[in-house]
């Protein structure tokens, strides 16, 4: 339904904004319950009913108003009052709301509009919000202070934290002076968000400029929200400012900052935070300790963490509890399990059972070492201290999971809810994401289908796991279902879903399905983050989708992000691989220039295109540049620069950074390897490509056929056929099989020195290995059947080549022209002539010699005397070409 918003006058000219407090206030005592009234009370009550009923009877339209109009109602404020705090619908009381104004010439009083914001508060809408507040400013009143905390409360407990900073910054803006407790209740939920801190400081300032005085709690809570998202400078401004306002820091304030800095890493001012408190006349208490303790315990200063728990304990009657479990956690964590294992005996001696808490520190710290057997003997010794509780069997179910002990987990699960205990969600999310990792995928959708809704809900880490799982084995129709079963769930699918889904869909060929989930995600309004756009737009290029790679870059710009590092990464890539390596030396300036951050995955893509578009001085400079920054280069980035150098012929520096690679410790790999032999065999140093395999299989790799057959090049190319036959040899010896490029150089090879035959063997082996021959092969083959004078082969082999849908070049046709006219076969000869002009293919001189003396000898004058103007024709372009 759409809310009408009347923006018009709200007090006439004679009416002063007094005079309607007082109106209000008279009617509201009025409406009181009292004995003398009651009667009128009951018939107020009965108006009240019989209003709502038409409100909540249906859509607004004429037919309420005509239902309104017939009760008769007296326009009384305390009647719209009582109305809008029955009402559930922010919609229909804004609509009764206008409509009460047709009724009467009066304005609504204070209350009527605390009570419809009340309303908005109750129902979370807060929409109409903007104008509401207008009105009253116009009308020269605010918000109650109650009405303001209950606004600013209501999305605090809805998590809508953004929503309840609006809430604030509306009121500031129509010049109203929010409630002290609602600044310090938006503050105090901030602070415990994540990423909030400048929210926070606004909200402080705004405080400041509205002239209220902060306490030390405020400060408090302020400094521990900074400190938390470790912008420790701007906590100890915060501080240093508090300290000025002659506030004397409390014990909370200083077991904040020594728990909250330490986290942070900074366990030095933990530690002035510990002393200064004690230099002003504070004693630490248990929380002290304890924090400081943990602060310790985590930077690995656990002497000094062992020295404080001393003190404690010696100061103590007691033994504190918190303390205890805390330094077990740091024993554990350390490994130090011995002296773990002697302190809980230690506090048991002192009379003082140790508690659940206690052996489940000891079972994290055992979990995260994967020590499941002593976990276990464990958890049996802790059933005589303390029951196992739910967080117990999580810990150990999840242990067992990673250690591939699914039975034992499944045992461990059983045994639980024999305790009483049920799995809560987490249990089930823990099953579920350690069987998807074990592949187990039948046993993880068991395990969800298993789930009793009643007992606990699918969250959406539950239904996450699931779908990544289904999808990466290929199961991504499952996956759909189960992201169709969580939206009937009413499970709202984050970025993290769609982005497993459209992954799954990409990775398994299905790019159409792919785009498909993200209109789905659009649709379903789930904003997109850069890391989900970053994704989708590598897998579009990786589908070979470059021109929707590039828009998909533009559209993160066009959302308002800021391309980062793997933005551009993830651009240069797609862009290399589908040709556009040039593109590289932009794209990388204007990555420099907004200012980002590179770091080895960038530097390595980078590098790699440079290379591949020629621009190997600049990839040069960049491995140089990524040393001086403290990267250290990978076996990809060395890959890509000596492939680079190697390609160009500039060898000695591609062998000079390939010893320096080995003498980092870094493992080559094959492609290095490959690299070096294919630029040294090109170049003709094939005794050096030699020595690079030799020391290839020294190391204990084996050559691919990609290095096989740059090392066959080499040797046909220097007509070392016979050599080449023998390492063609060693390749199958080496269970490395031959591919078409394989038999394609040798078949050239041998049709060069003129073994035609040998060549056609090779040709059929190639065939009977299903291997297909391409164009070049086809032509190879071809003209060396034809100048070996064997035409009927080769002109079977040049009719199934056109038949199977290949195109012949220039050479074929010469070739076959040749074979025929040698042949005595004009008439054919002739004919492929003709067609080799039709398709505008070059006749070399030769040919057209061959076929015009095949033509003499048959007496075909007429053919003859086209091939000889041809001929002339051909004669004179030559002439031409060699004098310009």
């Amino acid at each position: 339904m759409r809310i009408l918003l009347r923006p018009g006058t709200i007090f006439r000219n004679d009416t002063k904004p007094h005079r309607v407090f007082s109106l209000c206030n008279k009617n509201l005592s009025s409406f009181s319950d009292n004995g003398e009234n009651r009667e009128g009370n009951n018939n107020n009550r009965q108006l009240i009913n019989s209003i709502c009923n038409v409100l909540e009877s249906g859509p607004w339209g004429p037919s309420s108003e005509t239902a309104l109009s017939s009760l008769n109602v007296s326009p009384q404020p305390e009647l719209i009052i009582s109305v809008l705090r029955r009402l559930k619908d922010v919609n229909i009381a804004i609509n009764y709301f206008r409509w009460f104004e047709t009724r009467t010439e009066l304005p609504h009083c204070p209350e009527s509009y605390n009570s419809l914001l009340s309303l908005m508060s109750r129902c979370g809408k807060f929409e109409p919000l903007e104008h509401i507040l207008g009105e009253m400013s116009v009308a020269g009143f605010g918000p109650s202070v109650t009405t303001c905390i209950e606004m600013v409360t209501s999305c605090v407990k809805a998590n809508k934290l953004k929503q309840g900073f609006d809430v604030l910054q509306m009121m500031r803006k129509f010049k109203f002076r929010p409630a002290f407790s609602a600044y310090t209740t938006l503050i105090g939920a901030l602070s415990s968000a994540s990423n909030d801190s400048d929210k926070m400081l606004t909200l402080f300032q705004q405080m400041q400029e509205l002239g209220y005085e902060p306490t030390v709690h405020l400060f408090t809570t302020l400094i521990r929200g900074f400190a938390r998202e470790g912008r420790v400078d701007s906590a100890l401004s915060l501080l240093d400012e508090m300290k000025s306002s002659s506030l004397d820091a409390d014990i909370v304030l200083y077991n904040v900052c020594i728990d909250c800095f330490g986290k942070a890493g900074k366990v030095d001012m933990a530690w002035k935070f510990f002393h200064e408190m004690e230099a002003n006349g504070l004693h630490p208490d248990e929380v002290t300790y304890t924090s400081m303790i943990g602060v310790l315990c985590k930077a690995n200063r656990l002497e000094e963490a062992v020295e404080i728990f001393e003190g404690l304990e010696k100061s103590r009657r007691v033994p504190c509890t918190y303390a205890y479990n805390t330094m077990i956690m740091g024993y554990g964590s350390a490994g130090k399990f011995e002296e773990a294992y002697s302190l809980l005996e230690r506090q048991r001696a002192k009379g003082s059972i140790p508690s659940v808490i206690a052996y489940n520190c000891i079972l994290t710290s055992l979990r995260r070492m994967g020590r499941v057997d002593e976990a276990l003997r464990v958890f049996e010794e802790m059933k005589k201290d303390a029951p196992p509780n739910l967080s117990t069997y999580n810990i150990l179910i999840d242990m067992l999971c990673r250690a591939c002990k699914l039975d034992s987990a499944f045992s461990m699960r059983d045994s639980m809810e024999k305790a009483g205990l049920f799995p809560n969600v987490r249990t089930v999310n823990i099953m579920v994401d350690r069987l998807c990792k074990a592949n187990k995928l039948d046993e993880a959708c068991g395990v969800f289908e298993e789930m009793d809704c009643k007992v606990c809900t699918p969250d959406e880490i539950t239904f996450c796991s699931l779908i990544d799982g289904l999808g990466k084995v290929g199961r991504v129709d499952d996956a759909y279902r189960i992201y169709e079963k969580m939206l009937d769930a009413e499970c709202r699918p984050n970025s993290v879903v769609y982005t497993s889904l459209i992954k799954s869909f990409f990775n398994h060929g299905r790019k159409e399905d792919g785009h498909k989930v993200y209109k789905e995600m659009m649709s379903q309004r789930c904003s997109p983050d850069l890391q989900f756009l970053n994704t989708y737009m590598d897998c579009m290029f990786k589908a070979g989708e470059a021109d929707k790679g590039r828009a998909m870059f533009e559209e993160i710009k066009a959302r308002g992000f800021v391309p980062d590092a793997r933005s551009y990464s993830i651009l240069i890539h797609g862009l290399i691989k589908a040709g556009f390596a040039n593109e590289t030396h932009e794209l990388f300036y204007l990555m420099k220039e907004q200012g980002c951050v590179l770091d080895t995955r960038a530097y390595n893509i980078v590098i790699d295109g440079f290379c591949k578009c020629g621009k190997v001085n600049k990839a040069y400079q960049l491995l140089e540049e990524m040393k001086v920054k403290g990267f250290e280069p990978t076996v990809v980035t060395y890959g890509s620069v000596i492939d680079g150098l190697a390609k160009i012929d500039r060898l000695d520096e591609a062998y000079m950074l390939f010893e320096e690679a080995k003498s980092k410790g870094i493992e080559l790999n094959v492609v290095i390897y490959s690299s070096l032999i294919d630029g040294f065999g090109k170049v003709g140093r094939i005794d050096e490509a030699y020595l690079i395999l030799e020391e290839l299989m020294q190391r204990g790799l084996t050559p691919n056929v990609y290095t096989w057959n740059s090392l066959l090049d080499a040797l046909v190319k220097a007509e070392e056929i016979n050599e080449a036959l023998a390492c063609f040899q060693s390749l199958k010896e080496m269970k490395c099989s031959p591919n078409q490029v394989t038999y394609g150089i040798l078949i050239n090879g041998l049709c060069k020195v003129r073994k035609f035959n040998k060549a056609f063997v090779f040709w059929q082996e190639m065939q009977k290995q299903g291997m297909k021959p391409n164009a070049v092969s086809y032509t190879t083959m071809i003209s060396g059947l034809a100048r070996a004078g064997n035409i009927a082969e080769a002109g079977s082999l040049f009719e199934r080549f056109k038949g199977s849908g290949g195109v012949p070049d220039s050479a074929c046709y010469n070739a076959m022209i040749e074979g025929l006219s040698s042949g005595n076969r004009a008439v054919e000869a002739y004919a492929l002539f003709e067609e080799t002009r039709r398709r505008g293919l070059s006749i070399h001189s030769k040919t057209c010699v061959v076929l015009l003396d095949a033509l003499h000898k048959s007496d075909c004058l007429e053919q003859a005397a086209v091939v000889g103007a041809v001929l002339r024709e051909t004669g004179k372009a030559k002439h031409a070409a060699r004098c310009w």
